[in-house]
């Protein structure tokens, strides 16, 4: 058991990795470019103190986005509409927390709180769809992102917007109770001072909340037993008294308020408004970060980490001639191969579990037979 959990937590990502950067490689040798050369530029930009901030930064939202994939994948539940759900929770956020001003902690916890509910809201209508109507969620949450896009582009441009003759066109400036502050002055306290402007978003510590969060709740509690259980096998888990279509309901409403967050630390860390380029694809990469992670905190927010590292270190690769498009390759070769991997690695494990309790047997019947 635990030869089988070493190779798929820790072979399988890492043999995707030595893929995915090897294919990267044989790709940048057919446009004559050395992969070492392209790799190191890449280490040495993206590994300073102001490149480890902006990739934790971008790490944030591609975790908590990757949580809230994860809670449908611990029961069988393909959620893909954390991107309509996170872009339409960021709007209505951006536009009730600009209409009050209340003290900081509060404030800040009300705009979350309003993310939570569209994320929930809008997440929870495909649960509903799939028990009342049979609509599956891949479909139905597909449906909802474009719906989303639409609804978000309406509300924004017809309602939202603010009234100002700048060229950028976004809400109301939150006021600045509602921001996160920074977290420049605790890195300073270890001698790590970055440049001017480089700031480490706040919402770090929520994220890692989040993360404690769902580990408790998948892992400790009956929920997360019930969960579990229906995802491994329905039939026992109903036979246990597990209510399923309960279980659908209330697992996409708490996938969604977690796709309601992935937008706050852009909107209450960095713009604190809602503008027209507000960061998109957090909810899709979130997937890759998921499958790459095992749904597992510590995995997910490594794979994070991963993604964010290679976003900041690609920026270096124009200045060097070298395509910045070997990221957007190294990152989907990435999800192929780990999903490739992981397979192989289950029926091996799979194999080598059946014949060792093959063996077991054979040997308790051979003793039975002695005695």
């Amino acid at each position: 058991m635990r030869g089988g959990r070493f190779l798929t937590s820790v072979v399988a990502p890492t043999v995707a990795l030595v893929i995915a950067f090897g294919i990267a490689a044989f790709a940048l040798l057919l446009v004559d470019i050395n992969p070492l050369d392209a790799y190191a530029e890449m280490w040495k930009f993206g590994t300073s103190v102001e490149s480890l901030i902006s990739m934790t930064n971008r790490a944030i939202p591609l975790f908590v986005s990757a949580l809230a994939v994860a809670v449908g994948f611990k029961m069988g539940l393909f959620n893909i509409g954390v991107e309509g759900a996170y872009l339409l929770a960021a709007l209505i956020a951006a536009y009730v927390g600009a209409l009050f001003v209340l003290p900081p902690v509060l404030h800040v916890f009300a705009i979350l709180l309003v993310g939570v509910i569209v994320g929930a809201i809008w997440n929870g209508f495909a649960g509903w769809l799939k028990v009342k109507r049979g609509v599956h969620e891949v479909i139905s949450t597909i449906m909802l992102n474009f719906v989303a896009f639409s609804v978000s582009a309406y509300l924004f441009l017809e309602y939202f917007k603010a009234e100002t003759s700048g060229l950028t066109t976004a809400t109301d400036l939150i006021p600045e109770s509602g921001w996160i502050p920074s977290l420049n002055p605790i890195i300073e306290l270890f001698g790590i001072e970055p440049r001017a402007g480089s700031q480490l978003r706040g919402f770090l510590v929520i994220a890692i909340l989040l993360g404690v969060f769902y580990h408790y709740l998948v892992t400790r509690s009956r929920f997360g037993y019930d969960l579990r259980a229906a995802g491994i096998n329905p039939p026992a888990a109903y036979a246990s008294g597990v209510n399923a279509n309960r279980m659908i309901i209330n697992t996409m409403v708490i996938s969604g308020g977690l796709a309601g967050l992935v937008g706050m630390s852009d909107l209450l860390g960095f713009h604190h408004q809602y503008v027209q380029d507000f960061p998109r694809l957090f909810g899709f990469n979130g997937i890759a970060v998921a499958l790459l992670g095992r749904n597992h905190p510590v995995g997910m927010a490594f794979g994070a980490l991963l993604f964010g590292f290679m976003e900041r270190s690609a920026l270096i690769l124009d200045f060097s001639g070298v395509p910045r498009e070997i990221v957007t390759i190294i990152q989907g070769v990435v999800v192929l191969t780990v999903v490739i991997v992981y397979e192989v690695i289950a029926r091996y494990v799979q194999r080598r579990t059946v014949a060792a309790a093959a063996r077991a047997a054979e040997e308790a019947e051979t003793q039975e037979v002695a005695a």
